[in-house]
Order: structure tokens, then C-alpha cells, then sequence
């Protein structure tokens, strides 16, 4: 084949991809596509440092499958969701795309069959647009590099702030008004830096004199007085001055209020406050944090993964992929102690659960027994002893 021939097939094909790209249709009339928010909101420090924190604990969601043969899968997905991505940087990647942009997808990974899912990535996309194709419906996705469709049932998609569309989350613009405060203020504390390095002074001549000779004057000036041979601080000048006094601008900052204003909006929509993002919360409060936070993405992500994963067959055996978080890790030490001995002997968890908790390693299958103190008894068999004698209810009661 010549390179003749090659080109015009390069040719044909491009046509071809034309004319198919010509019979996209949408699929929502109202919102045509999703298009990431352009105002910074991953740019300021704050609200990075507020989208940051979320993702670092989304990071620690563990992954479990359940149902049937998935042992070899579920432990694939708890060290590395794809060839690029261990799995910590994934969930940390997705729960960043899910702040920022309202929206955030998940394209499934097979093996070399095209059937067997073993693994997933999340896609950043400047935009995203749903379509339909002889029938299809597809999501098309455009990055820097060019496009690519891939079917909407295999696309999963986390969203927030879901009002007018149906896959895409509203845009951040009701944060631009507290992002543009905030750029104010960084702003402002820049030139009053830049200014207050600057020693300025406003000096009277006590005579006229020509242009040239009041540069020159000037300059003699400030190499005098104002060099850093000058390390006494003092300024002397003659009978050329009536006056010479310092000039001093008071710059604007936003005042403690005001900042405070301007942070609360920040906690608000992000839903998170100062003790979240310096880590020094309670047990309570992270709690309340992970309740209202990280808990609902680990559901949702927990659903977007299985849904895309499994079919309805294989969903009413039991299979699925849920993200969960282990809480008993930010108890204090008095807290986990009470939680493991109370636990313990009432064969909640086990050894192995226990050590867990403190941050311990298991001591293998020994420690998966589970234990109960023998003094407890079923209600139905109070004021019984084990030989059937009898005993003294109010005896169990004091034990």
C-alpha cells in the first residue's frame, strides 16, 4: 500500500467519523451538557483546603464486595482500582471531582474479554454531553487531548446540588459572590505588603527651581536619607525644604468580622468547620462530620459502583460494592477502651475487631471467636438454674 493509499483511507475514515458525529441527538433538551466550573474554586486556599480534607477521608472508605467468587476481585479493588490509581489515590481523586465540579464519573475497566470488570477510573472531563445514537444513548466526553462516547449505562455518575439536570450537579456560582471576597482580600493584603515596604515621603521646596534641578534635587534626596547607608533613621535637610513629613496610608483589609463572615459562608457550603480542617475534632464531631458528609458519598458511591457493575441477575444474589469507613479509629483512648471491654464480653466483636480498633494486628483465626460472659442469661430462663432447680431471679439481677 502506498502512502497514497494511506491517506485517502485516513481520509474515508475521518468522513465517516464526521458523518456519524452529524447524528448525535440530545438526549436532555433543557441542559445539553455539563461543563466544569470555571471561577477556581479548587484555586483559593480555603476552599481548597475545604475540598482537600473531605477528599482525605473519603480516601480511607474501605472497599468490601459482597456475593458469591468475588474474594479475588474484592481484593484487587482494596489495593488498586486500576493500573494508575491505588485505591486511596482513587477515592481521593473522585471525592475531589465530586467538590469541585458537583459531578463526578466513573468508566468501568475490563479484563481482555470486554466482559470481565477489573477495575475502575474516574474521568475528568471539560465537557460532557449526553446524546443518542441509532437508538443509544451515550455520554460524550471531551478532554483536551479530543472526545470519546461511551455508553450511558456504563458510565456511573456521582452528583450533588442535583436541580435542573438529570445527571449533571448545578454549578458553584452561588459560591462566586464569597470566592470573589475572598480574591478581594488576598488581593488587598498583597499591595498593603507591597506598599508598606515602601517608605514614602511628601517634601515642600522652600524656592522655585527648574524641572531638571528638582530631579536632581530629589534624587540627592532620597541617596542621603532614605539609602541604606542611613542606619541611624535620621533625616536631615536644609533651608531648600519648608517641610518634609511622611506619608502614611492606612491599606484596607477585611477586619476579623468580616473575614469571619467570609469563612462561615465557605463552611457552609462545603459543610465542614475550623476543627475538620486542622484535625482537632472530638469523637462527637466527627461524627456529626462523617454523618453528614462522608457517609452519604460512601453511599452513593457505594450504589454508582454496583450499579455499573452488576446486573439485576447478579444484584438479587446478593452482589454488590459498598465503601465504608471504620469510626471506632477516632475514638479517644478512654472512648475505645469503654467501647472494646463493653463490646467484648457481649460477643459484638471479637479479639480480632478489638485489636483493630487500636490500631493493632490481628492474632489470626484465634481471634475471630467470639465471647460472652457466661453470667448473662436469656430472659426466658431467669429464676433457672442450669440443672432446671431454680434460682433466685433478684440473685440474677445482682450479678
Amino acid at each position: 500500500m502506498s502512502i497514497f493509499d494511506g491517506f485517502a483511507q485516513r481520509r474515508k475514515k475521518a468522513a465517516a467519523e464526521k458523518q456519524v458525529e452529524s447524528y448525535f441527538k440530545l438526549m436532555n433538551a433543557y441542559t445539553p451538557a455539563f461543563t466544569s466550573f470555571e471561577g477556581g474554586v479548587y484555586e483559593m486556599e480555603l476552599t481548597r483546603a475545604a475540598i482537600h480534607t473531605f477528599a482525605t477521608h473519603c480516601s480511607k472508605l474501605q472497599p468490601t464486595v459482597t456475593g458469591k467468587n468475588n474474594e479475588a476481585f474484592e481484593r484487587k479493588l482494596q489495593y488498586r482500582m486500576n493500573p494508575h490509581m491505588a485505591t486511596s489515590q482513587y477515592l481521593y481523586k473522585l471525592a475531589t471531582l465530586f467538590m469541585t465540579d458537583n459531578t463526578a464519573f466513573v468508566v468501568p475497566l475490563y479484563e481482555a474479554d470486554m466482559k470481565t470488570i477489573c477495575g475502575f477510573y474516574p474521568l475528568k472531563a471539560s465537557t460532557v454531553t449526553p446524546i443518542t445514537y441509532n437508538g443509544k444513548e451515550y455520554f460524550r466526553f471531551e478532554f483536551n487531548g479530543g472526545r470519546a462516547a461511551i455508553e450511558r449505562e456504563k458510565v456511573g455518575v456521582l452528583n450533588q446540588y442535583l436541580y435542573k439536570s438529570d445527571f449533571f450537579g448545578q454549578t458553584n456560582d452561588a459560591l462566586r459572590p464569597t470566592m470573589d471576597l475572598i480574591n478581594a482580600n488576598n488581593k488587598g493584603i498583597i499591595e498593603g505588603v507591597k506598599r508598606s515596604a515602601n517608605v514614602r515621603f511628601l517634601a515642600k521646596l522652600a524656592m522655585t527651581l527648574a524641572p531638571k534641578d528638582m530631579e536632581e534635587e530629589r534624587e540627592r534626596l532620597i541617596a542621603n536619607n532614605l539609602g541604606v547607608e542611613n542606619n541611624g533613621g535620621v533625616m536631615v535637610y536644609d533651608q531648600k525644604y519648608e517641610y518634609i513629613k511622611q506619608v502614611v496610608e492606612n491599606q484596607f483589609t477585611v477586619n476579623a468580622a468580616q473575614m469571619k463572615i467570609i469563612r462561615d459562608n465557605v463552611y457552609d457550603y462545603f459543610g465542614v468547620n475550623e476543627k475538620i480542617l486542622q484535625n482537632s475534632f472530638t469523637s462527637e464531631e466527627w461524627e456529626a462530620y462523617y454523618e453528614g458528609k462522608i457517609e452519604p458519598f460512601a453511599i452513593q458511591a457505594s450504589l454508582v459502583h454496583t450499579n455499573i457493575t452488576y446486573s439485576d441477575t447478579a444484584l438479587s444474589y446478593g452482589n454488590s460494592i459498598i465503601f465504608s469507613a471504620d469510626r471506632m479509629m477516632y475514638l479517644s483512648p478512654s472512648e475505645k477502651l469503654q467501647t472494646v471491654t463493653q463490646l467484648f464480653d457481649r460477643g459484638f466483636i471479637t479479639h480480632n475487631e478489638g485489636l483493630k480498633i487500636y490500631n493493632l494486628s490481628g492474632i489470626g483465626p484465634e481471634g475471630d471467636k467470639r465471647y460472652i460472659r457466661k453470667e448473662y442469661a436469656a430472659v426466658e430462663d431467669l429464676g433457672k438454674d442450669e440443672e432446671g432447680t431454680g434460682i433466685d431471679t433478684l440473685q440474677i439481677e445482682e450479678v
